[in-house]
């Protein structure tokens, strides 16, 4: 039996892709604090309970994880004469941009039920603007490798949009000589003026492919149809375990650092810093690895090089010895984007595989859905604030541990994220969407289409 013909397909030039990726900055400059900043800027400093901070970001995140797929429906149904997806990402810009300078510059005192109101109407935001982002990016190509540099440039762009709002405090700290609730501030109008400039350029600058499939169908058995496809179940459970085991190195890390290693913030900003940089060498490390062994292989391997050399950056390096944990995080860092890129990437494959199976166009219901999954990991990850809360651990800025806890503290930052990235490796090592399963899909749709 002949392989199928390759299916020829476009490829984008490097200035349509930074055009694109352009939108990532503020986005991601968004999703850093999200996860690491502002829960402990409302425990410590503005002075909600921990216990309430874990809570409010759990329901929240749980409340959003119902409202993705509802809004990857509406977007798949729109149709306008400006595109599907540039609409919806220009809509949300406003109501991104209200809710993060509440959520930024919010004072003292300022209670529960104001977090919990203004992060649903940021995550509302923020939900509408990536998933349209991630299904432009998915139509961008058809092409199994060309899809691995997409979102190659979309994962190197959302590093250097971390890596942005992550210097913030250090120059607002340093040579500005401000306070931590001064550099909070700060980040919240990075981002605020960012937003308008690169969507312009995004919107402006990147094509809009229309999609030759059929208008999306069905309803809720439809979305849980999808998730039980072979090629669907493997994918969302890897996103999971990578979601939470990624969101429980953010939301611990300044904790473990200067509590159990003994480092000043400073220090561990520098720290936090240096694994986003490794982060930016190694996304495209990742994304060329794939389209040599294939996306989900890359995946296991990139997941348990995290592992092992997480365990050893956390469990070897001597406390206080700044130098040696530094070199430590970044080779830690250098697996920090693959998941991302790489699972979008091969959701961009599989929506490919439902557009056929299925005859309709649902990919932005299939990015709501991995949305959510990440969003579940990353909600479970939040939860380690209650576990400290129950071994007793105090947040408060200047509060003082006792050796029993941060012990407990230890464990929790070491052995939690290591068991999850293993269990991702093992979870996608099997992933049935192969580039030659992808090429006969393709060639399949092309036919089945151009018949239409």
């Amino acid at each position: 039996m002949s392989s199928p013909a390759p299916v020829p397909s476009k490829r984008r030039s490097n200035a349509t892709l930074a055009a694109f990726a352009a939108s990532c900055l503020p986005y991601a400059a968004l999703g850093l604090p999200v996860y690491v900043t502002l829960p402990e800027f409302y425990a410590s400093h503005v002075g909600v309970p921990l216990a309430a901070v874990s809570l409010v970001f759990l329901i929240v995140r749980l409340a959003d994880i119902v409202v993705d797929p509802i809004l990857g429906m509406v977007i798949d149904r729109t149709s306008t004469k400006w595109g599907r997806y540039r609409v919806w990402m220009a809509a949300a810009a406003p109501i991104l941009m209200g809710s993060v300078a509440m959520l930024f510059f919010a004072r003292e005192g300022a209670s529960a039920l104001y977090l919990s109101a203004w992060l649903v109407i940021m995550y509302l935001g923020y939900s509408i603007s990536l998933l349209s982002q991630m299904s432009w990016a998915s139509i961008l190509s058809p092409d199994y490798d060309q899809r691995s540099r997409i979102y190659g440039w979309w994962q190197v762009a959302n590093i250097l949009g971390v890596l942005a709002v992550l210097a913030i405090p250090a120059i607002v700290q340093g040579p500005l000589g401000g306070d931590y609730i001064e550099a909070v501030r700060a980040q919240g109008w990075f981002i605020i003026g960012l937003l308008p400039i690169a969507l312009f350029i995004t919107i402006r600058f990147t094509p809009e492919p229309l999609n030759a499939a059929p208008p999306p169908h069905g309803g809720l058995s439809a979305t849980f149809a999808l998730i039980a496809k072979p090629v669907m179940r493997r994918l969302l459970l890897s996103d999971l375990l990578l979601g939470a085991a990624r969101g429980l190195i953010g939301v611990l890390f300044f904790y473990f650092f200067e509590q159990a290693r003994g480092f000043d913030r400073e220090q561990t900003s520098i720290m936090l810093l240096v694994y986003f940089v490794a982060g930016l060498v190694g996304a495209p490390i990742w994304a060329a690895l794939a389209t040599r062994i294939g996306k989900h292989i890359a995946l296991a391997l990139a997941s348990v090089f995290f592992a092992v050399t997480f365990a050893a950056a956390t469990l070897l390096v001597p406390a206080g010895n700044f130098p040696v944990a530094l070199g430590a995080i970044f080779i830690t860092g250098l697996a920090f984007g693959s998941g991302d890129l790489l699972l979008r990437a091969m959701m961009a494959d599989a929506s490919d595989v439902v557009r056929l199976e299925d005859g309709a166009d649902r990919t932005g219901l299939l990015f709501s859905i991995l949305n959510a999954t990440s969003k579940l990991g990353y909600a479970f990850s939040v939860g380690g604030f209650a576990v400290l809360e129950w071994m007793g651990f105090q947040a408060e800025a200047g509060s003082v541990n006792s050796p029993e806890v941060i012990q407990g503290l230890t464990w929790l930052f070491i052995a939690a994220p290591g068991v999850l990235l293993l269990l991702t490796a093992y979870v996608v090592r099997l992933y049935p969407l192969t580039e030659d399963r992808h090429l006969a899909v393709r060639t399949e749709l092309k036919a089945r289409e151009g018949q239409a």
